[in-house]
């Protein structure tokens, strides 16, 4: 399934993609697409509903971040080997952890704002993994049965506030609107190998990352795996999950974005977003 949220920001209504594509109504049969509605139980009962049977809704309509409510939103920072080496670091010998405010959270064809005074606003395509089921120590053999399902998600970065500002890289990762989310959820059964998946990034029409999560230096699975013996993940929560090569700190010169550049990003199956940048 592609579940998604659509209407005006923080007046989103539940959906769900036909197999034509078109946007259909799931506001009689469930009130959000938030936490309690990931479980594997949940999932049955829409998988059960004939699309062709919910009202069709209006296809202009604004597209919201794919999940509402979420808990905790955690990244995942040089998990790609190539991108790593483009950026000079070392391969990290864990995950490298750190969490984007849910503040930072819109939709996948949102303006994206630039701070004010902001020289280094970056690019990051990342797969987004969202928990359907509360996981605590466990493995990674059983680790994606505790997935509902993936998602694109741009970590929009501002590199001077990330690296220079003294602290944790929080501080460049959580600005307003460096968090767009979806279009969609794409359910886990759809997905059957989510460590082989393309993906990519344009700025302005150009291609600037061209990529694979078969070069993730941790797999999903071992990230839900060492994630969970720090901490309970619950249904909804989010783990964005690193980003391949072609980012604007690893050009040389380094590229930042600037007002009235437009981002277009994908991955395969999962969709795609659209971003045009402002001033803040």
């Amino acid at each position: 399934m592609k579940l998604l949220r659509f209407g005006p920001a923080g007046h989103e209504r539940p959906g769900m993609l036909d197999a034509n594509g078109a946007l259909r109504d799931l506001s009689a049969h469930l009130d959000d697409l938030d936490g309690a509605a990931l479980s594997s139980e949940s999932l049955a009962r829409l998988r059960a509903i004939d699309p062709a049977s919910l009202p069709l809704a209006d296809p202009n309509s604004r597209i919201g971040p794919c999940v509402a409510n979420i808990g905790k939103f955690m990244c995942i920072g040089l998990n790609y080997s190539d991108h790593a080496a483009e950026t000079g670091a070392a391969i990290p010998e864990h995950p490298i952890l750190f969490m984007k405010a849910n503040s930072a959270i819109v939709g996948p064809n949102d303006n994206v704002e630039l701070p004010r005074g902001s020289t280094a606003t970056d690019w990051e395509v990342e797969l987004g993994v969202v928990i359907g089921t509360k996981a605590k120590y466990v493995s990674a053999a059983e680790a994606l049965d505790y997935v509902a399902g993936y998602c694109v998600i741009n970590d929009v970065s501002e590199r001077h506030y990330q690296t220079q500002l003294t602290g944790q890289w929080t501080k460049g990762k959580s600005c307003d609107t460096f968090g767009p989310t979806g279009p969609y959820l794409v359910t886990r059964e759809e997905v059957s190998d989510p460590q082989a998946l393309g993906m990519w990034l344009d700025v302005n029409g150009k291609r600037c990352q061209t990529g694979t999560t078969s070069t993730m230096i941790f797999t999903v699975a071992q990230i839900i795996e060492h994630l969970s013996t720090l901490f309970t993940l619950h249904p909804g929560d989010v783990i964005s999950t690193g980003t391949p090569p072609g980012v604007g700190m690893g050009m040389k010169p380094p590229v930042y974005l600037k007002a009235g550049d437009v981002m277009e990003l994908g991955i395969d199956g999962l969709g795609s977003q659209r971003q045009t940048v402002i001033q803040g």
